[in-house]
């Protein structure tokens, strides 16, 4: 019998209750590659990714049948002084050391985590790292670079763009792409195609007793609604959303219309009764707001992969993108089960045709639940990770 195989997830933030795409993709793959693995998740003890502050217990902890090892950061991030620091980098010139000071202050850094990784790396036969701009992986994952896999959630953002992450790219055993535009981006800009690499996603499986009702009368919501799940802050575009929300409100003022945002905020909200925000809720209840919105919305102009809306597939519920992501465009024309705006005159005709045609909905939430089928069971997303972690090992180089 051949042995368990013994991986590390290296992950800014982990937790069931973090609210972030890439960390509950990461908690999604260690609880689906613990069932035959031995799997430890080194991160930070982190909620808030604001500050990095210590949340969680320090130490060890088993979690889904997942063991996860917490270290504190060296520093809290002062977030203001971060994004000045962040413009300064990305509009003024400055030297390679000034960037790889940019991303030690953006962190989180934590030497306790990085001392973890390198004495795990005699037990451990595959690390996996998550995100490629934050602290813990650039300074993490050369430490055992031949051991190392990433998961850049890369997007066409400037950080993909920064000299200092050139390097990065070509260190890995293997590199875990979300969707084919971002390979493509990261080929492209890093030249890294010789890299072993697959295109593979995050499984997504829905509760057997989703219900709309139930949500409806849980949190008093009546008539029809349009609904945002995720961070709600200015880095996912959620005031342009409001604004274009408004708009068609002010155009349709006899249209029972509401905004329901979903997820903790790091903005103020209007105070008006067509806007709710019911903060983060667990995933039933998020599945349950899937199935009772009769469109799931994302205004984000930079993703790699975006969860809830294959999330709104699976349940059947169609969406409305930002065409200026290209991710979520091209997904969206691959499962014909999504429309994209860019203006608020296209963000009105847009929503305005998904809302006055029920049987338009269905059909495309239908097509989602088929996309989703195809591409996105657990098992088919387990067996990319498992083939190029098979090749990527058996191919790596031994010493005479």
């Amino acid at each position: 019998m051949n042995a368990r195989r013994r991986l590390a997830i290296v992950v800014q933030r982990y937790g069931a209750e973090v609210n972030g795409g890439a960390e509950q993709h990461a908690r999604w793959l260690a609880e689906q590659l613990a069932v035959n693995a031995d799997v430890t998740v080194l991160t930070t003890r982190a909620l808030d990714y604001i500050t990095w502050a210590d949340h969680y217990p320090e130490g060890e902890t088993v979690e889904n049948g997942v063991r996860v090892r917490r270290f504190s950061v060296d520093a809290r991030r002062e977030w203001k002084k971060a994004q000045r620091q962040t413009r300064l980098v990305m509009t003024h010139q400055h030297t390679l050391f000034d960037e790889v000071q940019w991303v030690r202050d953006q962190g989180p850094f934590s030497t306790p985590l990085f001392t973890a990784v390198r004495r795990a790396y005699e037990t451990t036969d595959a690390f996996i790292f998550y995100t490629f701009h934050y602290a813990s992986t650039y300074f993490g994952l050369p430490i055992v670079s031949d051991r190392a896999f990433l998961v850049p959630t890369a997007h066409d953002d400037p950080f993909v763009h920064m000299a200092l992450f050139r390097p990065l790219f070509h260190l890995p055993r293997g590199i875990f792409y979300l969707t084919e535009p971002e390979r493509a981006l990261v080929q492209r800009v890093t030249r890294n195609g010789y890299v072993p690499s697959t295109v593979t996603g995050v499984g997504v499986e829905v509760p057997v007793d989703v219900s709309a009702a139930r949500f409806r009368q849980r949190h008093g919501i009546d008539g029809p609604f349009l609904l945002y799940v995720g961070r709600i802050d200015e880095s996912k575009n959620v005031p342009e959303l409001l604004d274009f929300f408004a708009r068609f409100r002010q155009a349709q003022p006899d249209a029972p219309l509401k905004l329901v945002l979903i997820g903790r905020t790091n903005m103020p909200l209007p105070d008006q009764p067509d806007i709710v925000h019911l903060g983060f809720l667990p995933d039933g209840d998020k599945f349950d707001a899937i199935a009772a919105a009769e469109v799931v919305v994302l205004p984000s102009l930079y993703e790699s992969l975006s969860m809830i809306i294959l999330e709104a597939w699976a349940v059947g519920t169609p969406v409305l993108v930002n065409e200026q992501c290209e991710v979520v465009k091209y997904q969206c024309k691959q499962s014909n089960a999504g429309l994209y705006y860019r203006t608020p005159d296209e963000f009105a005709a847009t929503l305005q045709l998904l809302l006055g045609s029920s049987p338009l909905r269905r059909q495309m939430g239908k097509q989602g639940r088929a996309f989703v089928g195809r591409h996105y069971r657990p098992e088919v997303v387990l067996q990319h990770y498992n083939a190029l972690l098979d090749a990527a090992s058996s191919a790596r180089p031994t010493v005479a």
